[in-house]
């Protein structure tokens, strides 16, 4: 897939069809299992409005081939119906209903039952939904390097049993929350031994 600008994310769908975000272009194309490439969200210019994106990075595309977008210079989450080229805000700046603030999300993630989850390293936190709205879920008192904390993370992904893996960048490694199985769906408890691995994990997400 060739592209005109790097790729703060990527994704594929259940077609196989491959999408990337193109950051400093401010759109997201899609290469088709036939080998095309178009432009299904953004038009290439960064600005606020339903059918622009800026700075646009994490992506998610559900089994109704709808796009999710981190739409990180706007501070909301962006969706994209199929063959829709205006977004609908679904979380943070400029959503109908109420929310959560955001700032500058970098990741996002549907769990199996289609709940939203975002990584966001301007607060340094891993936001949640349920039926009733989105809260915080991690990280939600403030940056650090302790095991309960996050420091600018970036990306997250769900293994098969509900736990989070998180890319936490500036404490160069990579987070693994429990879900607890005692609890209700977002009660979760940190593993004291989710140190993982330590790397020099480097990214080119522009901080704004």
């Amino acid at each position: 897939m060739n592209v005109p600008s790097w790729c703060s994310g990527l994704f594929v769908d259940i077609y196989e069809s491959l999408y990337c975000s193109l950051h400093n272009a401010a759109r997201v194309d899609k290469k088709w299992s036939n080998g095309t490439t178009t432009i299904v969200a953004g038009t290439g210019v960064a600005g606020p409005q339903s059918d622009m994106l800026y700075g646009p990075c994490g992506i998610f595309v559900d089994i109704n081939l709808d796009l999710y977008v981190a739409d990180y210079g706007n501070n909301r989450i962006q969706l994209f119906r199929l063959n829709q080229r205006n977004g609908i805000t679904v979380a943070g700046n400029g959503s109908t209903k109420v929310t959560i603030e955001l700032n500058h999300p970098t990741g996002i993630v549907l769990d199996g039952d289609q709940y939203l989850f975002i990584v966001e390293p301007g607060n340094n936190r891993i936001i949640g939904s349920d039926e009733n709205g989105f809260r915080c879920i991690f990280g939600c008192f403030g940056y650090g390097s302790t095991n309960d904390k996050l420091s600018y993370p970036i990306t997250m992904s769900f293994d098969s049993y509900g736990n989070i893996y998180v890319t936490d960048r500036t404490n160069n490694r990579v987070q693994k929350i429990l879900k607890n199985q005692v609890c209700s769906k977002f009660c979760f408890s940190f593993d004291l031994k989710s140190k993982l691995f330590s790397s020099k994990f480097h990214s080119q997400v522009n901080q704004q």
